[in-house]
């Protein structure tokens, strides 16, 4: 028996390759699937499985791909519905694979196909369970995310998720393993643990939806605090339930060389957007004017999904060989308008004499001396809700980053106001700056280092801990 968890980060995702006897399955596997493939080769193995957990909103699957690749059978449990041939399994199913077998247990809940694969040994003893969005390390997949024609409340899913890991999961011996899909960081649920797997008899003693009493006080506690899922989530489980374009077709027209006249004459496209994928502290020493930045040494797909629309097309200034990464982790969440990149990056761009803009960066301290003096001076703090109202600067405003894809959200600033952003640490205040930049206020300054920074100065702020409503 061999098992490998393949964990990618910036999307708290996990995918997972089972051998046994040359034969191999994968589960939930993301988009590119190079390292599967990879995986399989190295050790003599032919991919004859691939398990799908349910119809993912947060990055799009690999199935389709790594199928037309191996010729492997896609597998979905029960209720599962499809514009693509799979195999829809039967609760309680039974797969061989070598000397293992895998048996399918219908669990929904987080959706209405949801399936747990629990995989057994060779001396047909349950070993692990890949429990997908159902069960995570501390929390339990969140239950309103309900597709499009499904009239169902959330409450009516986590009533049938209650169900499920009842009747599915608790039974389980303690010494199960459990290998979710997501782990901390993760948008799927709401108090997911650091771990990326555990076992069953820990999650028993630990995990707080396995300790509720009764099936409404399991609904009440795994709704109340639920924050709105990402507004790319119904397209991500749209994507993965009717099928996409190759990610090799994808990569042929996004992987294209612009000079600066062909990236100058795509700018002018009105529905055209340039992300720039820089660390941040590159970013604000200057961009080409309007880009939006999103870095790639953050949660890159995941703000890109968020923030960015996908009916429009997107062309890249990128660090010098980032090109197909920035490329490969937009299509994980399902962005295929992809046209091409600056070639010789925002150095070319500058060397050819075009017109720059900048960020300016200041420091916490400067920032402290700056608001006695400073009429016009407008705090934004980019942080959550929940973060703000844990410590924020007396007069900061607080409007989270995701308000301010909507221009309207940045109504009362003006270029006569000094407006200093700041986040957590500097990743998001950049992001955020970029944003209202191209929506022409410029007067604009990035306070280093965040709220990190400023928490480090508390003879010099103000701070305190309730929350103040945005006019």
């Amino acid at each position: 028996m061999f098992i490998q968890q393949l964990y990618t980060g910036c999307l708290s995702e996990a995918a997972y390759y089972i051998e046994s006897e040359g034969e191999a399955a994968v589960i939930d596997p993301l988009r590119d699937i190079d390292e599967y493939l990879q995986l399989a080769t190295s050790r003599k193995a032919k991919i004859k499985y691939i398990f799908e957990t349910h119809f993912h909103a947060d990055f799009v699957s690999g199935h389709l791909d790594l199928a037309a690749a191996t010729g492997a059978s896609i597998v979905y449990g029960p209720d599962t519905v499809t514009k693509f041939p799979v195999h829809v399994a039967k609760d309680g199913e039974i797969f061989s694979l070598g000397k293992l077998t895998i048996q399918v247990l219908h669990t929904p809940g987080h959706t209405l196909e949801s399936s747990c694969f629990l995989l057994k040994d060779e001396n047909k003893k349950d070993h692990a369970i890949f429990t997908g969005d159902t069960l995570f390390v501390g929390d339990v997949g969140r239950p309103d995310l309900a597709q499009k024609g499904e009239a169902l409340t959330m409450q009516d899913l986590a009533g049938m998720m209650y169900e499920s890991l009842q009747k599915k999961i608790m039974p389980l011996a303690d010494d199960v393993i459990l290998y979710p899909a997501h782990g901390a960081g993760s948008s799927c649920g709401k108090n997911l643990g650091s771990e990326t797997f555990s076992t069953i008899g820990e999650q028993k003693q630990t995990n707080y939806a396995l300790q509720q009493s009764s099936k409404e006080d399991f609904i009440q506690a795994v709704t109340e605090g639920l924050a709105s899922p990402p507004d790319y989530f119904p397209i991500n489980a749209k994507i993965n339930k009717e099928g996409y374009e190759s990610l090799n077709s994808i990569m042929e027209k996004a992987l294209q060389p612009l000079n600066v006249d062909a990236f100058k004459l795509k700018m002018k496209n009105d529905d055209t957007i340039i992300l720039d994928t820089r660390t941040a502290n590159v970013f604000t020493q200057g961009f080409v004017p309007g880009s939006i930045f999103i870095g790639l040494e953050g949660r890159f797909a995941e703000w890109a999904g968020s923030l960015l629309p996908f009916d429009k097309t997107i062309i890249l200034v990128t660090e010098k060989g980032k090109e197909k990464e920035t490329v490969v982790r937009l299509t994980r969440v399902g962005f295929e308008k992809i046209e091409g990149y600056l070639q010789g990056g925002f150095e070319a761009w500058q060397t050819a004499g075009e017109p720059i803009d900048i960020i300016i960066d200041v420091e916490a301290d400067e920032l402290a001396m700056d608001i006695p003096f400073d009429e016009n001076l407008v705090i934004v703090d980019v942080r959550k809700e929940t973060e703000y109202a844990d410590g924020h600067i007396k007069q900061a405003l607080n409007i989270p980053l995701l308000e301010l894809k909507d221009p309207a959200s940045m109504a009362n600033m003006e270029d006569t106001h000094n407006i200093y952003v700041h986040c957590a640490g500097g990743y998001r205040s950049v992001i955020a700056s970029s944003l209202i930049k191209k929506e022409g206020i410029h007067n604009i300054r990035n306070v280093v280092g965040g709220w990190g920074s400023i928490k480090q100065l508390p003879d010099k702020f103000e701070i305190e801990k309730t929350v103040e409503a945005l006019n």
